[in-house]
């Protein structure tokens, strides 16, 4: 695979790809925007404020021995700028501490004419500068979320096409930049489609999306995929985690690159124990690549719920998030 320029990637990149999903260890998602973390501090009866997210987002890092079963830390770009109480940098603190920093650099979702109903992820102009930019704050690794919703006759066509094209995009100039980009199409589970229909809709997002990564001369060695995992809808009667690992392992083998670094899950808002129950399940059967996780709220709920913003609640929150990173971390998946 070469660039557009014509020049082969760094083999650091493919180097940095392969640790984030090494070993068996995750990757913690901590990169809500200020609005959405702002509203879940409020939930927790938090106030939310810029000194509160800050010390939430730093309770997570600095969890004693949280390397053990995290790579990497994706970030917002607020948290990339700021500063542990002790004056390091996040991506200076984080990286002392065995782990990768990363960061989210899409800026939401946007109505996608011509699919009522349907979105489309924005945040590529003036992309390449941004990415630039938190490759110089330390950032190693980048996130681009696309989210697709069962609905009716949804996904459309258009949509799939839409957000697999702004995918490719995003991991190409983020490579170009010297960050390794983990792609995050999502089917969403909620609905009350069976789990066939999600394995459908998803086999046809991931076609699209390693289509347009190849149009786009992105490495799949140097790049992280985060689908999510092949579920019923949340409305529906819940799948077994055998008969989610079957589908998941399926619907990947046949539209996944062979050569990709690593397949990190999101949890899709399922409930911590199911998330690891399924993910447990997929990690039983053959991979042609590193398999692991890549969860936000099914890692830092009890952590949140813990603290409360309370500071001597910290160190019950880090034990709440060092229980949950636990029971997610295994070794790596049986060879196929």
């Amino acid at each position: 695979m070469t660039d557009r320029a014509g020049a082969p990637p760094p083999e650091g990149l493919r180097a940095t790809a392969r640790r984030l999903v090494a070993g068996g260890r995750g990757v913690l998602a901590a990169d809500e925007s200020i609005a959405t973390m702002s509203q879940r501090l409020d939930h927790a009866g938090v106030p939310p404020s810029v000194r509160h997210r800050r010390d939430y987002r730093e309770l997570l890092v600095t969890a004693d021995r949280l390397a053990e079963g995290v790579n990497g830390v994706i970030l917002c770009e607020e948290t990339l700028r700021q500063r542990f109480a002790d004056g390091r940098t996040f991506p200076t603190g984080i990286a002392e501490l065995g782990m990768l920093p990363g960061i989210k650099v899409d800026t939401g979702t946007a109505p996608l004419a011509g699919a009522p109903g349907e979105t489309v992820t924005t945040g590529l102009d003036g992309l390449p500068e941004r990415a630039a930019e938190f490759a110089a704050l330390g950032a190693r690794f980048a996130k681009w979320r696309a989210v697709f919703r069962i609905a009716g006759d949804l996904p459309s066509a258009w949509a799939i096409r839409a957000n697999a094209h702004a995918l490719a995009r995003y991991a190409a100039d983020c490579l170009q930049a010297g960050l390794v980009p983990i792609v995050e199409p999502e089917v969403l589970a909620a609905g009350s489609h069976p789990l066939e229909r999600t394995a459908a809709v998803t086999a046809r997002v991931l076609a699209a999306v390693t289509a347009a990564l190849a149009d786009a001369g992105v490495d799949p060695g140097a790049t992280v995929l985060k689908p999510n995992m092949v579920t019923a809808g949340s409305e529906a009667e819940e799948a077994e985690p055998a008969a989610v690992a079957r589908a998941t392992h399926d619907v990947l083998r046949a539209t996944v690159s062979d050569d990709l670094a690593g397949v990190a899950f999101l949890s899709g808002g399922w409930e911590p124990v199911t998330a690891a129950a399924n993910l447990a399940a997929i990690r039983e059967l053959p991979a042609l690549w590193p398999v692991t996780f890549s969860f936000g709220r099914a890692l830092v709920s009890p952590a949140l719920r813990a603290w409360g913003g309370d500071p001597a609640a910290v160190p019950a929150a880090q034990a709440a998030l060092l229980v949950e990173v636990r029971r997610n971390t295994a070794p790596d998946p049986v060879p196929a």
